[in-house]
């Protein structure tokens, strides 16, 4: 990490530019963030930069090789795919823990998801961050290889809507005015001009679905999918019209079967320089030490379900083993200092867009959450401070 700039941003902090963080980032949008925004972002060293850049690319250089594609085949639980599943996924999204090993700060796989994280919310969040703290220079950024915001837009509409008119676009969620994510929602309709609906709102006629807007039907070309298969399943009081297994006439940018192809599914087998060991539950070998596990279930999102101290007996319990994995704890490294005396932990999180037509993926962004409790998600912090969302800068090329 910078320590020479990370010296200057705490001795220029002050509660009233925070607080003029937070009035930027929740009065921008029609809704605020319904999340902690953390105090600061985390500044990389070109070193780390590098590491954590090539960390993601051999992860994503795993993920194309037809083993995995093997390995991937038992991935979709019965009953859950969806037809037209595109030749790849439309995102990419690898978390990384920052720990300290031999003296240096080095990543740690942590998860990974095929599947759209805050690509909107992350390009609002370095505006006001800038606005916030002049004390932070002008050609630190966040994005990777160059990109400049305007081009990152670009990749973004270019992923998204592609050569469709955005009202024919749709961002697909369960109450999308009601989830935390809400402001990236609104982020993405200013960015690219694409509305949030409801799966409640889409009527399906034949193979072709429709949204209303100001009295007449909109057909839907493109899905923008923002919806998770863990909260779906569980929201039975859903008056659906369609259903994401049906064969419809439509493009989904982030196919809903690459949500559980590339996922904690994926952990078992990926192995590199930057991974730990993870084992399928019913596959968990008898002279590991459990104590040194952290047990996940597969298609939960948000840390639901994550049991910190599994033990033998809890995994002889489960009912369906197969669909939970034990993956070896890492220990993340305090090393943020804070104006309160104490150390916040981070991970970070490389975030990939794969325009439909394109040979490969690209690294655009990234998203840090910052902690210092066991737990990364924001829930879990809530009563801490230099802790919530925030995100890595470095200096741009």
């Amino acid at each position: 990490m910078d320590s020479s700039l990370r010296s200057k941003f705490n001795a220029d902090f002050t509660a009233e530019k925070y607080a003029a963080l937070l009035r930027c980032v929740n009065e921008t949008e029609k809704w605020p963030a319904d999340f902690r925004i953390s105090e600061t972002p985390i500044f990389l060293t070109k070193e780390f930069t590098d590491e954590v850049t090539r960390a993601a690319n051999e992860i994503v250089d795993l993920v194309r090789t037809p083993e995995f594609a093997r390995h991937a085949q038992s991935a979709i639980p019965q009953g859950l795919e969806v037809p037209n599943e595109s030749p790849h996924p439309s995102f990419v999204i690898i978390d990384f823990a920052i720990c300290t090993e031999a003296a240096r700060f080095v990543p740690r796989l942590i998860e990974l998801q095929a599947f759209p994280s805050l690509f909107g919310f992350q390009l609002l969040l370095l505006g006001c961050l800038r606005k916030a703290y002049p004390a932070i220079p002008r050609n630190w950024t966040s994005s990777f290889g160059g990109i400049k915001d305007e081009v990152y837009t670009a990749l973004l509409r270019r992923t998204i809507v592609a050569d469709v008119d955005p009202e024919n676009v749709v961002l697909l969620e369960i109450q999308p005015e009601k989830q935390k994510t809400r402001i990236d929602f609104a982020c993405t309709g200013t960015l690219l001009g694409v509305r949030p609906f409801c799966l409640t709102k889409i009527k399906k006629r034949g193979r072709q679905l429709f949204y209303e807007s100001d009295g007449r039907e909109v057909r839907i070309d493109r899905i923008y999918n923002r919806v998770i298969f863990d909260e779906l399943l569980r929201r039975k009081d859903l008056d659906l019209n369609f259903r994401l297994q049906d064969d419809l006439d439509v493009t989904w940018v982030g196919h809903p079967n690459w949500y559980f192809r590339i996922s904690k599914h994926s952990l078992p087998f990926l192995k590199t320089e930057h991974t730990t060991p993870a084992f399928f539950a019913d596959e968990f070998p008898a002279d590991e030490t459990i104590d040194s596990y952290v047990l996940k279930p597969l298609y939960s999102f948000a840390g639901l379900g994550v049991d910190m101290e599994p033990t033998r007996e809890k995994i002889r319990a489960l009912k369906n083993p197969q669909e939970w994995i034990l993956q070896k704890k890492v220990n993340y490294a305090a090393f943020v200092p804070t104006v309160d005396g104490l150390q916040s932990k981070a991970e970070i999180r490389m975030m990939f867009v794969w325009p439909e037509y394109d040979r490969d993926p690209i690294l655009v962004n990234n998203l840090v959450r910052m902690s210092q409790g066991k737990m990364m998600g924001v829930d879990f912090n809530i009563d801490n401070t230099w802790v919530g969302a925030s995100i890595a800068l470095h200096e741009s090329l």
